[in-house]
């Protein structure tokens, strides 16, 4: 029985800006970049609150670095580890090959917990200090970076009949598309965003009308994971700093890990595996890499109780 629906055909370009064939200014650098602002804008918001183990005048120096030696390199070197281990070992110089995309938060969350490990003890400051002001802001780089997954038609949900589905022409270069029950397309090779690929359609056959038939309707996972594992962890993380500003250090930071794992195991269901993915103990390699981040959590959560305890201790 054909759907009551219309559900929404993605075209979005992945292009912010693009002169020609040779340079274009990408909505996914640009999500990169305002993640990066507005985790400023919250540090130096906390700092000047004295909510903050790093000094107002330093914020801007923190997060440069975070961004280029925690959140670029921790992302790309973790996407090669985790996720395309074969090519790595066959091209391990395409670990430098950041513009070819390939990104995993994973990896982006342990490359940012090394660095500011190396900077609490440069700067002789606490390193949970550290991270319970970073969490605060950190969620809303994830929140842009879902978004920018959306725009560019990747990383989208299962199969659904829910009215705000959408249908990603993307669908049709993804390893498991036959699989699941999809008819076999013969697109030129070069093709990779929704706007090419509806291109192409219309100059090629019935256009949109015979585009549409070929696609599924799914669930647009990149948005709901834009929401909880960013906008709302991060308005959670800011009450708690605010609300109890004299938590013991590595509360927050537990916090994060153990509320970001399980949002990202629960939002899981409902994305799409990644092409060929082999599941692991029945879960997603999402979901299984999120169990480590609860057991870190919770080991971050008892430190701070711990911590709270024998502070308590020695103030009686």
């Amino acid at each position: 029985m054909p759907s009551p629906f219309a559900y929404y055909l993605h075209d979005l370009s992945p292009h912010l800006i693009r002169l020609g064939e040779g340079f274009a200014l990408h909505w996914y650098g640009l999500a990169y970049v305002l993640g990066f602002y507005l985790t400023y804008l919250v540090m130096v918001q906390l700092a000047r609150r004295g909510l903050s183990e790093i000094q107002e005048a330093q914020v801007a120096d923190f997060i440069t670095l975070v961004a280029l030696f925690g959140v670029v390199l921790g992302g790309r070197v973790g996407y090669m580890l985790l996720y395309d281990w074969d090519q790595f070992i066959r091209e391990p110089w395409m670990i430098f090959m950041i513009h070819k995309g390939g990104m995993a938060s994973h990896g982006g969350i342990a490359g940012v917990a090394i660095f500011c490990l190396w900077y609490a003890r440069k700067h002789k400051i606490s390193w949970t200090g550290i991270g319970d002001t970073l969490v605060c802001g950190a969620p809303l780089g994830v929140f842009c970076g879902r978004i920018a997954n959306f725009i560019n038609g990747e990383l989208f949900g299962r199969v659904t009949t829910v009215p705000w589905a959408v249908k990603f022409p993307t669908e049709l270069l993804h390893e498991d598309y036959v699989q699941q029950g999809g008819q076999a397309v013969s697109l030129p090779l070069g093709l990779q965003h929704s706007p090419e690929i509806i291109a192409w359609f219309e100059q090629n056959g019935g256009g949109r009308a015979e585009l549409e038939a070929l696609l599924h309707p799914r669930h647009p996972s990149q948005l709901y994971e834009a929401l909880g594992e960013g906008l709302l962890l991060s308005a959670v993380l800011l009450w708690v700093r605010v609300r109890w500003p004299r938590l013991p250090h590595g509360i927050l930071t537990g916090l994060f890990f153990l509320l970001y794992a399980v949002a990202r195991i629960s939002l899981e269901c409902v994305r799409q595996p990644d092409s060929g993915a082999v599941a692991i103990l029945g879960l997603t390699r999402g979901q299984f890499f999120s169990l480590f981040m609860v057991v870190i959590g919770l080991a971050f959560l008892l430190h701070g109780v711990l911590a709270g305890q024998r502070g308590t201790t020695k103030a009686s």
